[in-house]
């Protein structure tokens, strides 16, 4: 569904946001260099796209109206999406030879390295990256011919001569449409007529593909493929269109659950969970940059045993 109109200047939104951090219109135009009265110009033309007052004038300056208050504490989130946005397209365009080549397979990619890049940018400054993306496997084998210092996949362990660190953790959903049979049920679904209905899969060599392969083949079960499509963007619409039912991140489905267009439907006795991996060569020191970036997923070590191969003398931080 496309935006309401008019849709709000983010640089006036920004220019909000610091005034209800610094009190005062002269203050804000100073962190954002402009001068005063531009500022009260941008400030007015927002008042005027909301239809509401957003600061009270007088002669001894300005403060925020209780409106205004409001809206300042509803922008943060959207300023974040925004710097998370460019962190990521920045990381996609890459700029001259940038000190760190990444991988990662699409879901980490779309929900999870932007965050993690917005991180270390605000406490390095000049941090750079490339980006490439890909399916689980072919992120793990752009890190073998070390073509990327650092991956990060979905799913199962790292194969011999990789080093791993976990990132964070995700599970599978599987998805309907609202007019499928299954939106409607009250009882979970049983994981053999899961496994027995035709569905809408990643390719080979997903991660998402092989976590659900996976959790059924511990049942003596596989799954039978109906269409197999190479993004989550096109399974979502061909699941919404009524094409079959699909299993994806439940990172990226929060919102079409929330709005309806998917409906989630449980599968008993069926474990969908999986693990988010940091994947580099194990034969290989990790420079400065990626230990950074590591250190801002949160990366912890696989097990007691195997800690020299994760993150050696890092410190992780809380996601």
């Amino acid at each position: 569904m496309p935006l309401p109109q008019p849709v709000p200047d983010l640089v006036s939104l920004d220019l909000l946001r610091s005034v209800a951090d610094l009190g005062s219109i002269r203050q804000a135009a100073a962190r954002h260099l402009i001068s005063q009265p531009a500022a009260s110009m941008r400030l007015r033309a927002l008042e005027r796209c909301f239809g509401i007052e957003l600061l009270e004038r007088s002669s001894s300056g300005a403060r925020l109206t209780d409106a205004g208050v409001a809206v300042s504490q509803w922008v943060a989130p959207v300023l974040e999406s925004m710097e998370a946005l460019l962190a990521g397209v920045g990381a996609l365009r890459g700029t001259g030879r940038p000190p760190l080549a990444l991988a990662a397979s699409l879901t980490v990619a779309e929900y999870l390295v932007p965050r993690w890049l917005q991180r270390v940018r605000s406490e390095r400054a000049g941090f750079a990256v490339s980006l490439r993306m890909g399916n689980s496997e072919q992120v793990a084998e752009m890190v073998r011919r070390r073509e990327v210092e650092l991956g990060f996949t979905e799913g199962s362990a790292a194969a011999g001569g990789l080093a791993e660190a976990i990132v964070g953790h995700d599970e599978l959903v599987i998805v309907v449409a609202a007019t499928h049979p299954w939106a409607k049920r009250r009882r979970p679904l049983d994981a053999s007529t899961l496994a027995k209905t035709p569905l809408v899969l990643r390719e080979p060599g997903s991660g998402t593909r092989e976590v659900l392969a996976r959790a059924l083949a511990g049942l003596g079960l596989e799954p039978v493929p109906l269409v197999e499509l190479g993004s989550t963007t096109a399974i979502k619409g061909a699941v919404e269109a009524g094409v079959g039912p699909a299993a994806l991140s439940a990172l990226t489905v929060a919102d079409d659950l929330r709005d309806g267009r998917l409906v989630a439907v449980a599968v008993r006795g069926l474990d969908l969970s999986r693990a988010m991996r940091a994947i580099w060569r194990a034969d290989r020191r990790l420079s400065p940059p990626a230990r950074a970036l590591l250190a801002a997923a949160g990366a912890k070590p696989i097990s007691p045993g195997r800690e020299r191969e994760a993150v050696p003398a890092i410190t992780t931080t809380s996601r």
